[in-house]
């Protein structure tokens, strides 16, 4: 047929649209830019509509190219996954699993669950998306992502993932307590200065320790406020002395270990539930079901 264009011709033109570019496609296909632009082109007069609309800074679809990426794009994956799912049918797990996970993950709870994974399934390429705003992982492309309970979208299917207990300890230098005493209850708090972190565009993470019975959230007075995204940072300041710093107690063992940093009121800290591995329930790719069964044996 005339209008008849060969799939790998529209996964190039899908590819242009995700990465933005001919350059950014061709790198990511292996071909020249060159070849991506023609391969671009030919479709075009194949359908007889512009798909594509191209400055010297940017490409974006045209509403044809856009329609037609919507229709294409579903597909080609289902052709994808078909092909996958029948050499998977060997017993070789291949294909891709791209994860979305928070900041928190990636010290000491994510690498031994992927170290496992891999050596089962080296035929399987993993990405992994740090962020630790909330996302669609459906529209962000991600087959799964780790969250904390309470951030979980409601429609999805999750298990536990690391430590089903962890818990916001407090630390501080040695040298900083020896200067400012070490804080006897919850309530002194608020006479030190404190290292906080921020969620991107959002909250400071809380300070919420147990008092007896009770469950109280304290203020003390922020010396220094780091993003979440940048954890070792606000450690390192912690260390040299600027203040008492709150965060997950997996990552300050270490220091407890060395005496860089030592615990402060650890009676009052409060348990938490650990992070979880969440997913769509509907079709469930090979990949990430290798990867939902090295969770769940580790």
């Amino acid at each position: 047929m005339k209008n008849n264009v060969p799939p790998n011709d529209l996964r190039v033109f899908l590819a242009v649209l995700d990465e933005g570019g001919f350059r950014a496609a061709a790198k990511r296909l292996g071909v020249a830019p060159s070849k991506v632009s023609t391969t671009v082109s030919r479709i075009e007069a194949k359908l007889g509509a512009p798909l594509l609309v191209r400055t010297t800074r940017s490409v974006r679809a045209t509403e044809q190219g856009r329609a037609l990426a919507d229709r294409i794009a579903p597909l080609l994956a289902e052709v994808d996954q078909a092909c996958i799912e029948t050499a998977n049918s060997t017993g070789r797990v291949r294909g891709r699993l791209k994860l979305n996970v928070p900041g928190a993950v990636m010290p000491d709870i994510l690498p031994p669950i992927l170290t496992k994974f891999q050596r089962k399934h080296p035929e399987v390429e993993v990405e992994i998306v740090v962020e630790n705003d909330l996302v669609d992982i459906v529209a962000s492309g991600c087959d799964a992502g780790i969250r904390y309970g309470a951030s979980l979208e409601k429609d999805m299917v999750s298990i536990p993932i690391g430590p089903r207990v962890q818990q916001i300890a407090l630390a501080a230098a040695p040298a900083y307590l020896e200067e400012r005493g070490c804080p006897q209850s919850p309530g002194e708090l608020t006479l030190h200065d404190a290292i906080r972190y921020r969620f991107h565009g959002g909250p400071l993470l809380p300070w919420v320790l147990k008092n007896g019975d009770e469950t109280i959230s304290v203020e003390p007075v922020t010396r220094l406020t780091v993003s979440v995204n940048a954890m070792n940072t606000g450690l390192s300041y912690a260390r040299a002395g600027l203040g008492i710093i709150g965060m997950f107690r997996n990552w300050l063992e270490d220091d407890f270990s060395a005496g860089t940093l030592v615990p402060v009121l650890a009676d009052c800290w409060r348990d938490q539930e650990g992070p979880r591995l969440y997913y769509p329930g509907r079709l469930t790719p090979t990949p990430l079901r290798a990867f939902i069964e090295a969770c769940r044996t580790s």
